[in-house]
């Protein structure tokens, strides 16, 4: 969980600072959801634009394969990469965020991210070796069908677990079950 300020809301425990994080000063949780960025985990959704323009031009390869050349020229950026380019308003406390985000959450998060980005990456390279149409047509359409629910899981992360969840598990851990 991201360290927040203590002020910022009762309702938001705070975690021990990252290790890999130098001393620094909390981040407010108002702050954080103001600028769309979870304050439960440090992850805005604003990354996962990045893969979901190679999907939308993935996408439109089938009716029009010269939009193959736009998907080749999609690169792979990292979390950091794509706010420090982006113009997104709170770019550096999405950084700063993300940068105290905690391990397991960053891992897993970096893991899914990873996963998509080897596939799309794998997905151009073929591409650039296909002398069909029809064989570019085939590569996108797989493609898609493989990161649209990476895309969806890496959701989930940034979401973390809702309050649904949150009572579904203290529902299990206090009645008992048939």
């Amino acid at each position: 969980m991201l360290k927040v300020h203590p002020m910022a809301s009762n309702s938001l425990k705070s975690a021990p600072q990252n290790s890999r994080v130098p001393q620094q000063a909390p981040l407010d949780a108002a702050q954080l959801a103001a600028a769309n960025i979870n304050p439960r985990t440090g992850l805005a959704t604003d990354y996962l634009n990045h893969f979901n323009e190679a999907i939308m031009l993935l996408e439109m390869i089938p009716d029009m394969p010269e939009c193959t050349a736009d998907f080749l020229e999609w690169r792979p950026l990292s979390y950091s990469e794509h706010f420090a380019a982006s113009n997104f308003k709170a770019r550096d406390l999405a950084i700063a965020a993300y940068a105290s985000t905690d391990d397991a959450i960053r891992a897993e998060f970096d893991n899914i991210t990873g996963a998509m980005t080897s596939i799309l990456t794998a997905v151009g390279d073929a591409m650039r070796e296909a002398h069909q149409d029809k064989t570019r047509v085939a590569l996108a359409q797989q493609a898609t069908g493989w990161v649209k629910p990476l895309v969806t899981l890496a959701g989930g992360i940034i979401h973390g677990p809702g309050v649904e969840a949150d009572a579904d598990v203290d529902y299990i851990m206090t009645h008992k079950l048939p």
